[in-house]
């Protein structure tokens, strides 16, 4: 269902029901969260990437299987497909090859960042069904590309292909078909490399800031920036930084 494996300090979450693209049952959900729990629980581990097995990353939830079994509710506190309504406290890169639809796309969309293969499709193709964005869908795209954008794709749920993807700001690097995974580590790795409490501190003003009027946006960010100017971490890298590190694009 869901495989586990560590790359030094990267988590890589694997779906594994390759026989129906990665469709996401009730159990599946289930050992999906508890994966990404793992992940965040490990301090040891700062980046996880999230693929599929089998040449596609995700179909989203599989319909035969909950057409038997509708266990899930809003009162377990978590989405149909497991982490969706959960914000993960590290990042998470999707390494997409082949479909990322219907909840694929909402668990793409869950992701921090997102790697598609030239093979990947994206799309809201449950609209077919008649099966609503529960995953966080109808919020997340429209923050990352835009309205307009947004309602196109979930209104139609009409395809949309690695070049537009990325065109359109919904994949952030393309890559040749069967190198996502590689191109998602080396993201994981770079991330990874970063003093990990300043970027972590700019990540969640990043989350906090969204959607908010400018001047509480503006607020949001110089609290979150302050409180980290106050840290050992920043008088970490000043000194580094004075030390000669860092100088010329060179790594941390």
């Amino acid at each position: 269902m869901v495989d586990y494996e560590t790359h030094n300090d990267v988590a890589i979450i694997t779906l594994n029901r390759p026989d129906f693209r990665n469709a996401i049952d009730t159990e599946t959900g289930v050992a999906l969260f508890e994966a990404v729990q793992r992940f965040e629980s490990d301090d040891a581990l700062r980046v996880a990437v999230l693929t599929g097995a089998g040449g596609h990353f995700c179909a989203g939830a599989d319909l035969k299987a909950l057409n038997n079994d509708v266990s899930w509710n809003p009162d377990f506190g978590h989405g149909p497909l497991g982490p969706t309504w959960h914000t993960p406290s590290k990042p998470v890169i999707a390494a997409v090859e082949g479909y990322a639809v219907a909840g694929g796309l909402e668990l793409a969309l869950w992701c921090d960042l997102r790697v598609a293969a030239d093979s990947a499709v994206f799309g809201v193709f449950c609209r077919r069904w008649g099966v609503p964005l529960i995953d966080g869908g109808t919020v997340r795209l429209p923050r990352l590309i835009g309205e307009s954008r947004a309602m196109d794709m979930i209104l139609t749920g009409r395809s949309v292909d690695a070049e537009e993807a990325f065109s359109i700001g919904l994949a952030n690097r393309r890559c040749a078909d069967g190198t996502a995974l590689s191109t998602a580590l080396a993201m994981a790795e770079q991330i990874a490399s970063s003093p990990q409490a300043c970027m972590l501190s700019d990540r969640r003003c990043v989350q906090k800031a969204a959607g908010q009027p400018f001047n509480d946006a503006m607020a949001i960010e110089g609290k979150l920036g302050w409180d980290y100017l106050q840290s050992r971490g920043f008088a970490d890298g000043v000194a580094r930084f004075v030390g000669g590190a860092g100088r010329h694009g060179e790594g941390s």
